[in-house]
């Protein structure tokens, strides 16, 4: 008798997967996530150090590829040479705010299936963290470090009605709430949280001005801030308020048209906001104020 032949082995089909990594707390890896890095014929990533010290610390051997913002137009040779392909970041989940997104459009267009696996990403702990209102909210991500494009993002978080979650490192992250206490007034509610899951981990809540203040030094870790809607009444926050806002902008050496522009974005009709940013900057005597 003689033995039946053995059955080749499996074909298997090509396939992307995003693969969430802990933001801090190594223990906070899925076991979905570890069983598809050991399954992958090649893990890449944005920085193989980092995610080599990950692989390492659960295990695991496999080639890592860089793909970051830099070298992410090698995408399609990559998922040539490596047909079955995780994709990690630095930490979170691929796809926001980092190169991932680039890499799905290049699967997409090669006909390969990705898989997105569900796991740790920053903004949503820290949402909740912050104590603001979590049924709606817009996540910004990083903001333009300058120009009118930075701009026109901090007038839009400070007329969105609801939650406002932006990114920020932890250099810039001062000059981001002036900025952002500029745009939205001074008073406005917010929430930083940093180094997530980690020994350190901080959240701090109060007025943009407040933690303008708190955060005025030397700040480690990711950041995650979290700015209040605008108020349903745009009347009640009263003529105060905005003297207090167009006062801080004047201080902070802001021309009239800029304070203007921010008072408008606060709900201000435009005249009054331009008359209020001529008087703070001292462009017209006070009771001079023209409509």
């Amino acid at each position: 008798m003689t033995d039946a032949p053995a059955d080749p082995p499996a074909v298997l089909e090509p396939r992307v997967w995003l693969v969430p990594t802990p933001v801090g707390n190594l223990g906070d890896i899925t076991l979905r996530a570890v069983e598809v890095l050991r399954g992958a014929d090649a893990v890449a990533c944005e920085d193989t150090r980092r995610s080599g010290a990950l692989l390492s610390h659960l295990g695991i051997r496999k080639p890592l590829v860089r793909l970051d913002a830099h070298t992410m137009s090698r995408a399609a040779a990559v998922l040539e040479r490596h047909p079955r392909l995780a994709y990690v970041s630095d930490a979170g989940t691929p796809g926001i705010s980092d190169p991932g997104a680039e890499l799905v459009q290049a699967a997409i267009a090669a006909g390969i299936p990705v898989e997105v696996l569900p796991g740790a990403t920053a903004f949503v702990p820290a949402l909740v963290l912050s104590g603001l209102a979590t049924g709606r909210f817009t996540f910004e991500g990083f903001l333009p470090r300058s120009g009118r494009e930075r701009k026109e993002r901090l007038a839009a978080v400070a007329v969105r009605a609801e939650t406002s979650i932006l990114y920020e490192s932890p250099h810039r992250l001062s000059a981001t709430l002036r900025d952002l206490a500029g745009a939205c007034g001074p008073e406005r509610a917010a929430s930083v949280t940093r180094e997530l899951s980690k020994k350190f981990e901080e959240t701090a809540r109060g007025t943009l001005i407040d933690l303008a203040a708190h955060f005025d030094g030397d700040v480690k870790g990711e950041i995650v801030v979290v700015v209040d809607g605008r108020p349903v009444s745009t009347d009640a926050a009263g003529p105060e308020a905005y003297r207090a806002a167009a006062l801080a902008l004047a201080a902070e050496g802001r021309v009239a048209r800029d304070i203007r522009d921010s008072l408008m974005a606060q709900g201000l009709r435009k005249n009054d906001a331009y008359a209020l940013a001529l008087h703070v900057t001292g462009a017209v005597p006070p009771g001079n104020e023209t409509s």
